[in-house]
């Protein structure tokens, strides 16, 4: 089994060096990440100019590749050929925040798992619920163990084509969870505020700013089952179309 790893959040990011370590128990592991953090980038994939690859060293002393181009970059360029040997998997994260509801069609964790799987390769994406206003550095080894059981679980069970696995974990010990749950996307409610500032000569620039996003907590969903303390599995699927939405608009009259 050859696992890539990689993430939205840097080379660096503590959360993809514990993912790495935890899928080095279950096969042969390359690490493929961006050179700076690229979160709620969403699915990019750079067109219009060079990508660069250099080899760079994870604070454990391992090697990874990096690149100056985006998540999604960083998954096509290691399975279109720099990356010789045939990749069974893709990994991405841990993402130290949760990507629930919505949130999938912003972050650069989902969107490069899913970059995986329109190329014919099975896509998995792992996030933390951390604690809002949490303080000092995160925990992320509890996360990479349940990654791993995860997984363990897609190579043991196997997966559907063109499905991509949004993982969501919450902050708790192995131990503390309530289990692991699968789940329908849930409702991601954002409470975005556009700030309009002027700058020292006289243009006009803005912030996209306000309060933190919250959900609704149904049970089956993905907030549902974080609230309850349990491992959120989300299947999603690439095609994105309304097949209820056709019927009524097969009506119109052109």
């Amino acid at each position: 089994m050859h696992i890539l790893v990689t993430n939205d959040d840097g080379v660096q990011a503590p959360g993809l060096l514990a993912l790495a370590h935890e899928m080095r128990k279950l096969g042969k592991v390359t690490v493929f990440a961006p050179d700076k953090n690229w979160s709620a980038s969403g699915h990019v994939k750079t067109m219009e100019r060079p990508l660069r690859v250099w080899e760079t060293l994870l604070a454990d002393g391992t090697t990874a590749f990096t690149s100056d181009g985006a998540p999604s970059d960083c998954v096509a360029i290691p399975l279109l050929g720099f990356i010789q040997e045939n990749i069974d998997l893709v990994v991405s994260g841990i993402n130290p925040f949760a990507n629930l509801g919505h949130d999938v069609t912003y972050s650069g964790t989902v969107t490069a798992a899913m970059e995986a799987v329109i190329a014919g390769v099975k896509g998995v994406a792992f996030s933390l619920n951390s604690p809002e206003g949490h303080k000092g550095p995160l925990d992320f080894s509890s996360a990479a163990v349940i990654a791993r059981n995860v997984v363990h679980r897609v190579m043991v069970q196997g997966m559907p084509d063109d499905v991509v696995l949004n993982v969501n974990i919450p902050y708790l010990k192995e131990d503390q969870l309530a289990g692991y749950m699968i789940t329908r996307q849930g409702l991601r409610v954002y409470r975005d505020e556009l700030d309009s500032r002027i700058d020292p000569r006289g243009r006009a620039y803005f912030w996209i700013g306000g309060e933190a996003p919250t959900g609704v907590f149904e049970d089956g969903t993905d907030f549902g089952a974080l609230e309850d303390g349990y491992v959120s599995i989300t299947p999603l699927q690439l095609d994105l179309t309304n097949h209820k939405a056709m019927d009524a608009l097969k009506k119109w009259k052109f």
